[in-house]
């Protein structure tokens, strides 16, 4: 599906100024199960603002950078009404919102069936899956004298699970773009999240994807490599890595700067960088795992084993865990307005923070759904 190329990507910045603004009041659903060729959206959000205040959320810190900024919109927009969000990993989100208590969860990848199964208990109607962040996952490292790197996903699925140790290793070397790097012999320290993550779940499914053979660890939220040190949530992998020469982790974009190097990708067709830019062209074969429902799970698969050139393949959408009917008309008018607001006027800011703002056409469905939350 088409996104929108704004500024400010992450890594290797990628020149682009559009804008994500919000569309009107009733936008028609998208027939379609990709947004392919979706325009940008004009207008401003028009909101039911009230409701219980302060809503509650908790989980994915792949996206908590993102619901500062919904935060501020939420709040310019409805006077008065606030969200409090702790941002504890996707894990402890869809365990909070299943067990009542946060009024929605946030992960990094789909709710499973059996995190349905228990939201739906929870909610007595269907939960849904909104979309609402797309971010780039970079392969993040830091290495003293390299600051351009090139791995395959097969030399990465062999560095996570223990198959590569070291930083002089062949395989590593005769990576295309790598001929010319002085890698020292040392150690390579493996960080991963010790905590249950969607970006380790979508970090696994990527390797099982596009390095089939090599990584047969499976996904998860649990990090299966067996190698390595752990640290909790996305802040903690990334300072880890800052303050270790010869380490490297798998962190949201928005983390890899300042010490934590993003590698170039190479899935075939020369190394990618993790940009804005390159992002958008992998998402144009995003399709729905649910087609004609108003939950909006993406189906990623085909992404993480494409080869399109140019195309960054390792990201990952973050959801909002949603009731589509709450037992408090409050909390449901709160989450109906935050979620509204999220998905037009929070979304233009996103770029700056290493996030890429979702198209016309999945905003569009996005609106849809928020709409049919009763």
């Amino acid at each position: 599906m088409k996104i929108m190329r704004p500024l400010g990507a992450v890594g290797v910045v990628a020149s682009a100024a559009l804008v994500l603004a919000a569309c009107g009041s009733d936008p028609a659903a998208s027939n379609s199960g990709t947004t392919s060729g979706a325009p940008a959206a004009t207008g401003t959000a028009q909101v039911d603002c009230g409701g219980k205040s302060p809503l509650s959320g908790e989980g994915s810190t792949a996206q908590n950078n993102a619901i500062e900024i919904f935060k501020q919109q939420y709040g310019k927009k409805c006077s008065g009404q606030q969200v409090n969000y702790t941002a504890s990993g996707s894990g402890a989100g869809v365990k909070q919102f299943n067990g009542g208590q946060v009024d929605f969860g946030g992960t990094d990848s789909p709710a499973t069936a059996a995190d349905l199964e228990g939201a739906t208990k929870r909610c007595a109607s269907p939960a849904w899956n909104i979309p609402m962040v797309v971010g780039p996952v970079a392969v993040g490292y830091h290495l003293s004298g390299v600051d351009k790197l090139t791995l395959t996903p097969t030399v990465i699925a062999k560095i996570f699970n223990g198959g590569i140790k070291n930083w002089n290793d062949p395989a590593i070397k005769a990576v295309k773009g790598n001929e010319s790097l002085n890698l020292p012999d040392k150690p390579i320290q493996v960080v991963s999240r010790s905590d249950e993550s969607g970006t380790t779940d979508n970090f696994q499914k990527y390797l099982g994807a596009a390095a089939k053979d090599v990584w047969t660890q499976g996904a998860g939220k649990k990090f299966n490599g067996g190698v390595g040190n752990g640290a909790q949530g996305s802040n903690g992998v990334a300072s880890t890595v800052k303050g270790a020469d010869g380490a490297i982790t798998y962190v949201e974009g928005a983390f890899a700067k300042d010490g934590v190097t993003p590698a170039l990708i190479d899935s075939g067709s020369g190394g990618v960088a993790l940009t804005s830019e390159n992002v958008a062209k992998a998402l144009d074969a995003a399709k729905f795992l649910n087609e004609g429902s108003n939950d909006l799970a993406l189906d990623l698969k085909a992404i993480y084993a494409s080869n399109v050139p140019g195309a960054y393949p390792l990201l990952l959408t973050t959801y909002e865990l949603v009731c589509s009917k709450y037992s408090s008309a409050d909390v449901s008018k709160a989450v109906k307005a935050f979620l509204t607001v999220s998905a037009t006027d929070g979304q233009q800011p996103l770029s700056a923070k290493g996030y890429v703002p979702i198209p016309q056409g999945l905003q569009e469905k996005v609106l849809t759904a928020v709409k049919a939350i009763s």
